[in-house]
């Protein structure tokens, strides 16, 4: 029988990924788009490498400057994310307890 939780990936993709390849798409370098959005370059970076979340602000932030990609979908991008990320873990320590 399915649960709920099959319904996500086993991976967790994190929403800087897509980030990453929207800017590069537009000719955009982390640190012009840091500077377009007013936060610091490292800021950015760590959100890129998924070391840092997308939050209400930035995903405000950063729909001023991609204006074709909604707040809302940078949201669900990091809350999807997120989840997958709890639910794998679950799904391990599951397994290790047979």
């Amino acid at each position: 029988m399915a649960t709920r939780s099959d319904a996500y990936p086993d991976v967790a993709i994190y929403p800087g990924e897509y980030l990453a390849e929207e800017i590069k798409a537009r000719g955009i370098s982390q640190k012009e788009l840091a500077r377009r959005i007013g936060r610091p370059a490292n800021a950015i970076n760590e959100i890129i490498n998924g070391k840092k979340a997308i939050t209400a602000e930035t995903a405000l932030q950063l729909e001023g400057i991609l204006p074709e990609i909604p707040a809302r979908f940078w949201l669900n991008l990091e809350t999807d994310y997120q989840l997958t990320k709890a639910l794998a873990k679950r799904r391990q320590l599951l397994d290790a307890a047979g």
